[in-house]
Parts: structure tokens; sequence; C-alpha cells
């Protein structure tokens, strides 16, 4: 079979690990219930920070956001790497920016998940992600994003949308934990 990830809040906790570095560099301690309360892809509000500071923080903080020790959500390195055991095909569909691909997909590999050549894709657009994934004609499709995985919803590949405080209106099979994937594959084969 074959499957697409997004990367970022989909295999790694990227916005959480973005929240410690706000606090540490705005010298703040906006504590971690009140990041687990925001119902925004944005994390800036709890800091006091407009949209545009906010965006200004990310922009300023995004090579230390994306490379340094952001953990992989619990059980998601082990089971893609069970998959690529079993010989599915494992595809990384992420939106971050064309600057950032190499240094990314070397991330990637360096925290322990299988890549393979020619199915790493990076530095597109939300919108442009929609493409990819058609092209790719993928089994299952895992992602945090509403707006990406509204515009797949008429597809035939079979969406999953990993759970977070934002994109709890969607009605769409939802992944909570990455051991879910066993049962979920098992579930399809069926």
């Amino acid at each position: 079979m074959r499957f697409g990830f997004d990367i970022d809040d989909t295999l790694i906790n990227l916005r959480q690990h973005a929240f410690h570095i706000y606090n540490k560099k705005l010298k703040q301690s906006v504590p971690l219930d009140v990041f687990e309360t925001i119902k925004t892809l944005e994390i800036h509000e709890p800091f006091g920070l407009s949209t545009k500071e906010g965006n200004q923080m990310w922009l300023d903080s995004m090579e230390e956001i994306y490379f340094t020790d952001c953990p992989p959500y619990p059980d998601a390195i082990e089971v893609l790497q069970e998959l690529n055991d079993q010989g599915h095909e494992i595809y990384y569909i992420t939106a971050r920016p064309a600057k950032h691909c190499e240094q990314t997909k070397k991330w990637v590999e360096e925290a322990g998940f299988p890549v393979q050549e020619g199915r790493f894709f990076c530095g597109m657009k939300d919108e442009e992600k929609i493409h990819t994934i058609k092209d790719l004609n993928l089994d299952f499709y895992f992602d945090d994003k509403p707006n990406v995985l509204d515009t797949l919803t008429n597809e035939s590949v079979q969406l999953y949308v990993r759970d977070q405080t934002y994109n709890q209106h969607m009605d769409i099979p939802r992944l909570t934990n990455w051991s879910e994937l066993k049962d979920i594959i098992k579930k399809h084969s069926k």
C-alpha cells in the first residue's frame, strides 16, 4: 500500500515544540495547559502577540523550531519503520518552505523515520500539496490541517486527520496515537 504523511503536527509535535521556544525567547512562562486549549494553528495569542507579531516570531524562529529537538509523536517512528519493513511505500508531503527541503529531509532521516529516494516532497503551499497527493495515487493520507484535508474529501485516498485542538470540527476518521495505525490497516484490508 501507499501511505502519505504530512510531517509537522502529524508525525512530530511541532506546535508544542514552538510553544516552548516562544516561552524561552519571550522570557515568559505560559503553561502547557494553555497550549492545549488553542483552537488555531497559530500559537501567538497566549503570548500577547498580534497576528503580525506572531507571524514575525514564527519566521524569526523557524530554523530553531524546525531543526532542533522537536519530538516525534509516540510510536510514529516505530510504526513507519514497520510499514517500511513490510514493503509499504511511504511518502512525506510537507508544506515547509523550499529553502528548508534538504535540511528537513536530513532531519527526518536522522530522527529515525524511513525515507526512500523520490518519496519526499517539500516546498509547496498547502493547496499545492493536494496535486502531489492526487498524483501519487495514495491509498492513505494523514494530515492535521483542515484546509488540506477538506479539499481531498472527494478523492479516492482514505483520509485520516491527526487529532489536534484546531481540527475537532472535522468529520474525517481521526488518529489520536500512531499505535492505532495497525488497526486501521487491518480494518481496511478486510
